[in-house]
Parts: C-alpha cells; structure tokens; sequence
C-alpha cells in the first residue's frame, strides 16, 4: 500500500553506513524528512539521481528540511558509495528486517527484494506531504520534490 499526501509518515530506525540509528520521528517537530528510497547503491540511475541531490545539496537539505535516502543495501555497501560518491547525507540501510521500511512506504519490489524509487516528503508534524513511486527503471522528476519543499509552510 502507498502512503498518500495526509496520512501519518510510519515511523522507523534504521543505521546509516556508521551502523548509527537515525529515527523519523526524532525530526518531528524539529524539520521536515525528504525520504528518497532507491534500488540499489552503485547502480546507473540511482547514482545519478543521488549525486544530483548532492549537487543541490542546499535546496533539498538545509534548515528546514534533512535528506535520508534509504535502500535495501548492507551498510558496508551504503559507507563505500557514500565515500565513493561523496554523499553528505544519511544514506540508511533497510537491509534487516529485509524492506520492512520500504514496504512500510509501498516502495518495495517483492519479486526483486529491493527498494523502488519512492520519493516522500515528511513535513514537521510527522504527515506526508509529497508522496511518489516510480517503478524498476523509471528515474524520478526533482524538480517536483524543490516544489513541495518550497510548499512547506515556514
């Protein structure tokens, strides 16, 4: 099931690549959450997608709003393609139990094991304020997650 603009973000805790916690729901009240769930670290459009958010750095993380991108990858792969890439923010690890976030979020592909390319925006009081899932293979439109941060009230 997909979560809709509305509903209560499922809160979670999941290590980043130093097997540190990092729990939704400590930024309620505090920021809004881009979630940005993603198949697979080291692959074509997953890295291209990322490094674009690390590019733009400043427009979807600052202040107002923290970028955590998760994945169905092991954290010893999330620190390598963290380092790798260059990533300067929490790529979490939904590795075990194996998607249970992701399916939380309806972007998990069950035949494939892994992560969709699910896009939600957690405003500060914890509901869904952008939600998108595109299927295996389709890259995402960033420009529509700049206009639902920029329609987050201040």
């Amino acid at each position: 099931m997909t979560l809709s603009v509305g509903d209560i973000a499922p809160d979670f805790t999941l290590p980043d690549p130093a097997k540190t916690p990092v729990t939704l729901s400590s930024f309620v009240g505090e920021k809004a959450v881009l979630l940005v769930f993603y198949p697979f670290a080291f692959s074509g459009i997953c890295t291209g997608e990322l490094c674009a958010v690390r590019d733009e750095l400043q427009t979807f993380q600052n202040g107002r709003v923290q970028v955590l991108a998760i994945s169905t990858d092991p954290t010893y792969a999330l620190k390598a393609w963290a380092e790798a890439q260059g990533f300067d923010f929490p790529l979490l690890s939904d590795f075990w139990p194996h998607g249970a976030v992701s399916k939380a979020y309806g972007s998990f592909h069950e035949q494939a094991g892994m992560a969709v390319r699910g896009t939600f925006l957690v405003g500060v009081d914890g509901r869904i304020a952008f939600a998108e899932v595109n299927g295996p293979g389709e890259p995402r439109d960033q420009a529509a997650w700049k206009r639902a941060i920029d329609a987050l009230p201040v």
